[in-house]
């Protein structure tokens, strides 16, 4: 099992195009990836009660369509809270795919991000999609293409590939995925597509998706906003040859491996780009009695603001970590607690059972100051571990978010 360059392309029978269609001032705003043969669909979607027109369809799709064989992305636009009309411009945009790769309309996936309450430019939408058809390609640059262009406020494009032996074929497993501001998702994650071609069912897809995103993009947080828009989508066009999964058997497993180390790599680049970001946090919970209550407290720390500002000051306030934890609404002893933080300059220990330990403030300044920072609590109740990425936060955030339509 091997990281490898690329992204929704890298499986066998995907193509994919990204183009500027003119629905944002500058940037690439049109996605499309298409498999050549029909795929198994499966997906996860906001639990926001307010759903983006593009959510309420493809949740339709993915309970109700034998197969899916095209997603098709807009960015600078959400359509949500867009009514009727916004609900039928979805459909609109949905079939002039269909009808331009000559596919039934349920066979569409759509997704939409950008600035909540607009209509879309329903008229450059369905103009440019005859030249997102003809640009379809498959090669790794077509699928960076396609991952720049579902970018909103992200500052780069995000991908990831994996292959492996699976029932002795190559399987490959590709992704991107957008997201920077309004990240905590409680479903999925922003706006993600995956794409692999081996064979397994429908159920079993869905099933092995479902599972995975509670250990992987539920556990990131940049702002604890809920995106109206949040939507995972994968599908699996069995072009890899392998005998079709039906059971959770040991290729079953192996795929569940394989689509963890895509999704983790995914969440983290998400977590890595939060608006404003300038460094990674990473929270592990270990001792709990349970996972659930280790999730709890870990996504606590790293959605706290408190702590969040104290990175990015280089400032090791420890007593911000205690207090988030304190608010979980997990029981535990707080005299019991270790607290450890740990970057690419070494490691230290900041609380040893719930009191201060004997540390160096200047070298627990250098510490933070990493790109990539983890904080491990140690709450010794048990056995259960958790993890969480997020992201400091900077007087960017506020600058972004203050300008988000300007």
């Amino acid at each position: 099992m091997k990281l490898i360059h690329g992204g929704v392309t890298t499986p066998k029978g995907f193509t994919a195009s990204g183009i500027y269609a003119g629905i944002k001032k500058k940037r690439k705003d049109m996605a499309l990836v298409y498999s050549a043969v029909p795929a198994k669909g499966a997906g996860t979607f906001t639990t926001n009660m307010v759903k983006a027109a593009p959510v309420l369809w493809d949740l339709k799709l993915t309970k109700d369509s034998e197969y899916i064989q095209a997603i098709v992305v807009n960015s600078g636009v959400a359509n949500a809270c867009t009514g009727d009309e916004g609900i039928k411009n979805n459909h609109i945009m949905a079939k002039s795919v269909a009808d331009s790769l000559q596919l039934p309309i349920d066979a569409v996936y759509t997704a939409s991000t950008g600035v909540i309450g607009k209509q879309l430019p329903i008229e450059i939408i369905t103009g440019a999609i005859p030249q997102l058809v003809k640009e379809l390609d498959a090669s790794i640059e077509a699928g960076t293409l396609a991952a720049e262009a579902i970018m909103t406020t992200d500052t780069y494009s995000k991908e990831c590939a994996i292959s492996c032996n699976i029932g002795g074929k190559e399987i490959t497993i590709g992704g991107m995925a957008k997201g920077s501001g309004m990240i905590h998702p409680n479903m999925a994650t922003l706006i993600a597509v995956l794409t692999t071609d081996i064979s397994i069912s429908k159920e079993l897809l869905q099933e092995a998706l479902s599972e995975d995103v509670r250990h992987t993009f539920n556990m990131i947080s940049v702002d604890r906003d809920t995106s109206t828009n949040d939507s995972l989508m994968i599908l699996a066009n069995g072009m890899a040859g392998n005998d079709e999964i039906k059971e959770k058997n040991e290729d079953y497993y192996e795929f569940c491996k394989a689509l963890n180390i895509v999704t983790t790599s995914l969440s983290k680049m998400i977590a890595a780009d939060g608006e404003g970001a300038t460094k990674l946090l990473e929270v592990t919970v270990q001792g709990a009695k349970c996972w659930e209550d280790a999730v709890s407290l870990s996504k606590s720390i790293i959605s706290s603001n408190l702590v969040k500002a104290a990175v990015f000051g280089n400032d090791a306030n420890w007593g911000r970590i205690l207090c988030a934890m304190g608010y979980s609404g997990v029981e535990f002893d707080p005299y019991k607690v270790d607290l450890t933080i740990v970057s690419k300059d070494g490691n230290l220990v900041l609380v040893k059972d719930g009191m201060v330990a004997d540390y160096s403030e200047e070298k627990a300044s250098k510490l933070l100051a990493a790109k990539e920072v983890k904080v491990i609590a140690d709450i010794k109740q048990g056995e259960a571990v958790a993890r969480a990425w997020g992201c400091d936060l900077s007087y960017d955030y506020v600058k972004i978010n203050a300008d988000y339509r300007s």
